[in-house]
């Protein structure tokens, strides 16, 4: 029996592995008791004048909450505290995650870490970061030359 050998057959099966390990990246590699330590989503939208930052942290309180704000990174750290109920019969099972997390998102530009402006409702964290006057009017000219002939 002759069986044709496909190397790129072999390759995709390394990079749909290598895409496997990555494939959840709100799951951190750090372990903690039960499970991994789980970080919030983020979503990124830059326009000429801020960077949007919104991260999904379903479930926390404000006050649950500790944001600080660098040039260049925002650094998000909370706890989730367990709510332990007891009952007399049953048994309770839970994907919940419950402890501590921090997440450092880095920014593409600098930003007035001074004048940023926060608003959270529903689990949702809406973060306007204004770019420094610096990146805001940063224009790069691009020269096309001809080829010489």
């Amino acid at each position: 029996m002759l069986v044709r050998y496909n190397p790129w057959q072999e390759l995709n099966a390394h990079l749909s592995h290598i895409n496997g390990l990555f494939g959840d990246t709100r799951v951190s590699s750090t372990r903690f008791e039960k499970g991994f330590i789980k970080v919030p989503a983020a979503e990124l939208h830059e326009t000429d004048d801020a960077i949007h930052l919104k991260l999904e942290l379903p479930g926390l309180e404000a006050k649950d909450l500790d944001i600080q704000v660098t040039q260049d990174a925002v650094h998000i750290s909370g706890e989730r505290k367990s709510q332990t109920q007891t009952e007399n019969n049953g048994t309770t099972r839970s994907e919940f995650y419950y402890g501590k997390f921090q997440r450092v998102i880095p920014l593409s530009v600098r930003v007035q870490n001074t004048n940023v402006t926060a608003d959270y409702k529903d689990g949702i964290l809406n973060l306007t970061l204004p770019k420094t006057e610096q990146e805001k009017n940063k224009v790069v000219k691009v020269n096309l030359e001809l080829p010489a002939a």
